[in-house]
């Protein structure tokens, strides 16, 4: 971040976000040395093409002077039931991950990968959870668990389900973050964390969101979370290796229905991942419809998409155009060196 200014460097740290809590805290952090941001993530199978809003988000607080901790939460994903409760399995994972974010061009001399089982064995740890938990009610507890992508009554499945918020609040303390990083559905847990701040009389971290990326059923939605990607079903997630054919299939098969913006899973890609690595849309229409087109942004796409004037198949094979351009060095990568992918696609993913 060498000679920039506090407003350049707000905007690069805020964009393509949807929330920070807050603004103000967020200005004192500037002037700060050795700035140090996470994003936590359990290892539980595949990765979609939600985690290129993700690890983009990395790489700009990298590059506004951050070093960012890439979490690996693998005693979260055991008590979440992820890969069959295996935490071979589980840590096989959690280095296809490491591989996926540096295939994704997070720089790893600003980063550092840390799993939850290198912090655990830490008695302060611990203290921190019964703090935690001692100043959180039962009922908030329950309502965190959307952060394990369950819903409130499945604490009662096995009480270490209402370990999981407590836990997740105590390893933003435990790594001493200013700022952490997450999608909307992370937003209670950071929330608990800073409430337990105030009382605890802790240091309060910044939190800052990404919005969702919704699968490829489509459709608008009360809750936002039923409605996200999700690794689990092959059909309505694009992942960051598939093949340049199976984009194509996955999105040509993609709810876009015509002159439809919200609950647009295609229009999604293009707003929240084409636009911030492309910066723009080339539409390749045949001449005999007019000719190609290309939009300089999302604004004047869905304007078009909205009126009429770009039909659903031209908008889907432009959007798969340009997705698997921006994913051929991830690709590549997995080309050269399956190891890893392939273990991870021989396991049991039911999450």
């Amino acid at each position: 971040m060498d000679g920039m200014d506090r407003e350049t460097w707000l905007e690069l740290v805020l964009r393509n976000t949807v929330e920070v809590v807050t603004e103000e805290e967020l200005q004192g952090v500037y002037d700060k040395p050795g700035k140090k941001a996470y994003i936590g993530f359990e290892p539980s199978g595949l990765a979609h093409i939600g985690w290129i809003i993700q690890a983009n988000k990395v790489k700009d607080l990298q590059g506004a002077g951050f070093h960012v901790i890439i979490y690996l939460a693998d005693w979260h994903a055991y008590i979440n039931d992820k890969l069959e409760g295996s935490l071979e399995n589980i840590r096989t994972c959690g280095k296809y991950m490491e591989e996926c974010f540096l295939a994704l061009g997070v720089d790893p001399s600003a980063s550092s990968f840390l799993y939850a089982s290198e912090i655990l064995g830490s008695m302060d740890y611990w203290e921190k959870v019964l703090r935690i938990s001692k100043r959180t009610s039962l009922q908030r507890m329950r309502r965190a668990l959307t952060i394990m992508g369950r819903k409130e009554e499945e604490s009662e499945m096995d009480s270490s389900k209402l370990i999981y918020p407590p836990m997740q609040a105590a390893d933003i303390f435990e790594m001493e973050v200013d700022l952490a990083l997450g999608g909307m559905d992370q937003r209670k847990a950071h929330m608990l964390a800073r409430d337990a701040a105030d009382k605890l009389g802790w240091k309060k971290f910044v939190a800052i969101h990404t919005p969702l990326l919704s699968g490829l059923q489509g459709g608008e939605r009360m809750d936002p979370l039923e409605a996200k990607m999700s690794k689990s079903d092959p059909n309505a997630a694009i992942f960051i290796h598939d093949p340049e054919e199976d984009i194509r299939r996955k999105i040509k098969k993609a709810y876009c229905p015509q002159g439809e913006v919200e609950g647009n899973p295609v229009l999604d890609i293009a707003r929240y991942i084409v636009f911030p690595c492309k910066d723009s849309l080339h539409v390749d229409r045949p001449e005999k419809f007019g000719g190609p087109l290309d939009y300089n942004s999302y604004d004047a796409l869905t304007e078009a998409f909205a009126s009429g004037g770009l039909h659903p198949m031209d908008l889907k094979g432009a959007v798969a155009e340009e997705l698997a351009a921006i994913l051929e060095p991830v690709r590549a990568h997995f080309q050269e060196h399956p190891q890893s992918l392939e273990k991870v696609w021989a396991m049991s993913i039911t999450r």
